[in-house]
């Protein structure tokens, strides 16, 4: 059912068929909705990418920011972590095949925001 706006007998207005909370549009932003998370994302989608190297990548985030961001990005399964038992211990990440299926997502709404930037 679609969403609608029905007006009553004594012309009150309420939704009717509201959407279902959270919504499919809104479950997905909490997982991809929040600050750097689709800059992420998209950095690690041609192949795995070392703590270090990802908070170059992600200018303007803290550390602290981009590894929140990773664990929330780990916690939904869209990536994994590795530690390597290196010295110094090195820590990659890479995106999983359920992550990959967000990319779709991301590169629409990068050439939406390239086009429609004025």
């Amino acid at each position: 059912m679609k969403a609608r706006i029905e007006e009553d007998a004594q012309g009150r207005r309420h939704a009717a068929d509201p959407c279902a909370a959270p919504c499919p549009i809104e479950a997905g932003m909490r997982v991809l909705g929040g600050k750097w998370t689709g800059s992420i994302l998209w950095h690690l989608r041609e192949g795995p990418v070392r703590f270090n190297d990802l908070a170059r990548m992600v200018g303007g985030a803290s550390r602290k920011m981009v590894a929140d961001r990773l664990r929330h990005l780990e916690a939904h399964g869209l990536i994994t972590r590795q530690v390597r038992a290196t010295a110094p211990v090195s820590v990659t990440y890479e995106i999983t095949d359920y992550g990959r299926t967000a990319l779709t997502a991301l590169d629409s709404l990068r050439i939406w925001a390239e086009t429609s930037a004025r």
